[in-house]
């Protein structure tokens, strides 16, 4: 679950990413969102970016006349022969860079592979929940291979324009419904909701029934404290935190090395999650070190003195 940020849409940026990466695994995908025409927000989804490999690798001037003529016939490929995107020299790409300027290509976006439903004039949640069973019933978890897993993407599930948004327990009830299902089924589910719209008690509850709990914030507009403590911050556009990461059947708990990550567009096309490095500091004018008290008794000063 991801906790929106009422000043800026940067979990958007999760969200397409999320879904994007799917489609190019090619994994279903369950998409809901209070929009009128869910099926529209599929155009905004982003491409995979080429990688360096295939960016330093030159074509013979015969092969590219061939294949500016050659790639007409991608569609008429067979869905074994769409992957090769995804396999570099035999190896699988469980991750790929997206540019966030370039559409996904249509043959990703198949009516086979994508389901929308719109979530706007739902007076309960009935419809979801049915539509959400029947797509993880089709890929229930068995102790033999993986041979598909699917995605599930709620965009703002309590956003006010949905007829339920004043149905707490409802809601609650069917997160809780829809964690039991995914448990059971080679499946993923990226719930994003504002907490802002939500009970102090509610959001609590709902941020215990994530397995994977993040949150978004948006940078103020040139705040200069931040500028002087953080490298790179004029790339940066907000924060990425970690509140809660899944552990499933142990009691042993993740101890992360950061849990709070900068959100950067790199050449406004890619998106980038860092973890937050300290400006470095200047010692010349001895300003921050200065304001310390001393840590030891003598009265004299030199040029280590702490």
């Amino acid at each position: 679950m991801v906790m929106e940020d009422a000043e800026a849409p940067h979990h958007m940026l999760l969200l397409r990413n999320f879904m994007s990466q799917g489609l190019v695994h090619n994994q279903p995908l369950l998409y809901a969102s209070p929009a009128i025409d869910p099926r529209g927000f599929l155009g905004t989804l982003p491409s995979p970016a080429a990688s360096k490999d295939e960016k330093s690798h030159k074509h013979d001037p015969d092969q590219e006349k061939g294949l500016r003529i050659a790639w007409q016939y991608k569609k008429y490929f067979g869905e074994s022969q769409l992957n090769f995107d995804g396999q570099r020299d035999g190896k699988h790409e469980y991750s790929n860079e997206f540019d966030l300027r370039k559409p996904l290509e249509r043959h990703f976006l198949s009516a086979q592979r994508v389901d929308c439903v719109s979530i706007q004039d739902s007076p309960n949640l009935s419809a979801l929940q049915d539509r959400s069973a029947t797509f993880l019933s089709q890929y229930p978890r068995n102790d033999g291979s993986i041979s598909c897993a699917g995605r599930i993407a709620i965009q703002s599930f309590s956003a006010p324009q949905c007829a339920y948004s004043n149905m707490e327990w409802d809601m609650l009830s069917f997160i809780r419904s829809l964690k039991s299902m995914v448990r059971s089924s080679n499946a993923v589910a990226l719930i994003t909701f504002p907490p802002s719209l939500l009970s102090p008690s509610f959001c609590k509850r709902w941020q215990h029934m994530a397995d994977t709990l993040l949150s978004v914030k948006a940078i103020p507009d040139e705040d200069k404290e931040l500028s002087q403590l953080l490298t790179g911050y004029q790339d940066m556009v907000g924060f990425l935190n970690v509140h809660k990461v899944a552990r499933i059947n142990t009691q042993v708990p993740v101890i992360l090395d950061a849990t709070t990550f900068s959100i950067k567009l790199q050449k406004r096309r890619f998106l980038v999650l860092e973890c937050l490095n300290q400006a470095p500091v200047d010692g010349s004018s001895g300003t921050s070190y200065g304001t310390s008290g001393s840590c030891s008794g003598s009265s004299k000063t030199g040029n280590l003195d702490f």
